[in-house]
């Protein structure tokens, strides 16, 4: 074990001493990471067998997880967001079970001796995005600030809004299961999404009040503030679980709430972030090393296109019937319909297909980790070059037309004059 140990931080260090001469290549750290678990496996040199079994690595992702949406959730502005809250709202609103329902159909056309609620579950596994995939997406100042808050609370939240659809069709999925009632299945979702709202905002909020306080006092040293701004995220990840929450949303309000209250909280979350980023690091290593080599087993005609119809009709087609009546230039469209990657969260929802033993368990699971694998590839490769690129456009618009528009978006007049200006 200390051997595997090892390698894993002699991978961290070896892409630390390369790192600025990568950035601005299409090679991005889960890309890194990912390619080092698989080499390191089994398949291939088999030098690091941790032994970790699926409950294992699960643990390893909650946890990252959860303090990556605690800390990107601590950057969100709440005033800026609550003038620019039509974005994300239709995204988890109309887009999220838009995605579901045209994942549904995908997989049930594509795979054969797959049913319906299978073919449901898989879809709402796949229905997650995972900003960490497209980091300088929600941070590049290129980007218009509407677009890069939306995309990141769209990213917290449908981790935990999915958990509901998940449950129910893993439940309906093993036919020798009882469904439960409609009371249980409503009470369940107020549960998950309430209870993890609530512990949320309370932990968030009277943490960053009581560490602001004990701070302004002279009471904290600089280290401890770090390390208790971690630990609450984390405490509110935990014991929204334990008291039948769900700890992802629970973990990303606590971030929202922490940056209100928290004069600091930009500062406070330094340590918090890069925590969470060599988290993220060993989680994809993990995901290489441990999950990914069965999956390549299994890969198939129908598998592939699952996993790439899952990141580019699959979820495309459903933002862009989202964003309907919003104005949205068709480059607005475009950008925020491709940067949905599919990350932990999908990972971890896959692992329960493992776990539950479900009939076909392991060809279900490699639609998952295929799709997670092409979107660490492709959404890696194009963020920078995309959120470049999309922040170009959106500079070339005049400033009169900037002065009149909301960010991102273009209405039918200013693509007219646009339009007139250039013929």
């Amino acid at each position: 074990m200390s051997g595997d140990v090892a390698i894993i931080a002699a991978v961290v260090v070896g892409f630390a001493l390369i790192s600025r001469r990568i950035g601005p290549t299409i090679v991005s750290a889960p890309m890194v990471f990912v390619a080092a678990g698989l080499v390191c496996g089994p398949k291939l040199l088999d030098v690091v067998d941790l032994g970790l079994e699926a409950e294992g690595v699960a643990l390893v992702g909650e946890v990252t997880l959860a303090i990556l949406l605690f800390s990107d959730a601590t950057r969100i502005h709440l005033a800026a967001l609550r003038r620019e809250v039509m974005l994300p709202a239709r995204l988890l609103g109309i887009g999220l079970p838009l995605t579901v329902a045209m994942g549904t159909l995908v997989v049930t056309v594509l795979v054969d001796g797959v049913s319906g609620w299978e073919a449901a579950l898989i879809a709402a596994i796949l229905a997650p995005t995972d900003a960490a995939l497209g980091q300088e997406v929600v941070t590049d100042p290129a980007v218009p600030a509407r677009i890069r808050q939306g995309l990141n609370v769209e990213s917290g939240l449908n981790d935990g809004l999915v958990v509901p659809a998940v449950a129910l069709f893993l439940v309906l999925a093993e036919e020798d299961e009882e469904p439960g009632t409609t009371r249980f299945w409503i009470t369940f979702v107020f549960e998950q999404i309430g209870v993890g709202i609530l512990l949320g905002v309370v932990a968030g909020a009277a943490g960053a009040w009581l560490l602001h306080r004990a701070t302004s006092h002279g009471w904290v040293d600089g280290i401890y503030a770090q390390l208790a701004t971690l630990s609450i995220g984390l405490a509110a990840f935990t014991a929204s679980l334990e008291l039948g929450g769900n700890g992802f949303i629970a973990a990303f309000t606590a971030g929202l709430a922490f940056g209100r209250v928290s004069p600091d909280a930009e500062h406070l979350d330094e340590y918090t972030e890069d925590t969470a980023q060599l988290a993220a690091a060993v989680s994809f290593f993990l995901f290489g090393n441990v999950l990914l080599g069965s999956a390549l087993d299994e890969a198939t005609v129908g598998v592939l296109a699952c996993a790439v119809a899952a990141l580019t009709i699959g979820r495309m087609l459903p933002v862009a019937l989202a964003m309907l009546g919003t104005g949205a230039a068709a480059p607005t469209v475009v950008f925020v319909g491709w940067f949905g990657p599919r990350g932990l969260a999908s990972i971890l929802f896959g692992l329960l297909l493992l776990e539950e033993e479900l009939a076909g368990a392991d060809a279900l699971f490699a639609i998952v980790a295929w799709t997670v694998l092409l979107s660490v590839v492709l959404h890696g490769a194009t963020a920078a070059w995309g959120a470049r690129r999309y922040g170009e456009w959106w500079r070339s618009m005049t400033q009169e037309e900037q002065a009149t528009m909301p960010e991102g978006l273009e209405t039918t007049e200013h693509r007219v004059r646009r339009w007139l200006r250039s013929a």
